[in-house]
């Protein structure tokens, strides 16, 4: 893959690239390793949200307060 013409790609092509690689990524947790500490950290921010429930806010809305600052 030439990755120098990714460059000349508009930017929400290059967003919907970065989706569907993350995607294909999450799909195949088994081949990511995690220390001790990632594993750790993660039970610990699962906790949490299991003890709060906050969901916090849609994607939608934190995009849109990202883009009125910019």
């Amino acid at each position: 893959m030439n990755t120098s013409t990714l460059h000349d790609l508009p930017v929400e092509e290059r967003l919907h690239l970065v989706e569907e690689l993350w995607d294909s990524i999450a799909a195949d947790q088994s081949a990511l390793h995690l220390s001790e500490a990632q594993r750790y950290e993660l039970d610990r921010r699962l906790e949490a949200y299991e003890l709060d429930r906050d969901p916090g806010r849609p994607a939608e809305d934190v995009v849109a307060d990202i883009r009125k600052r910019l």
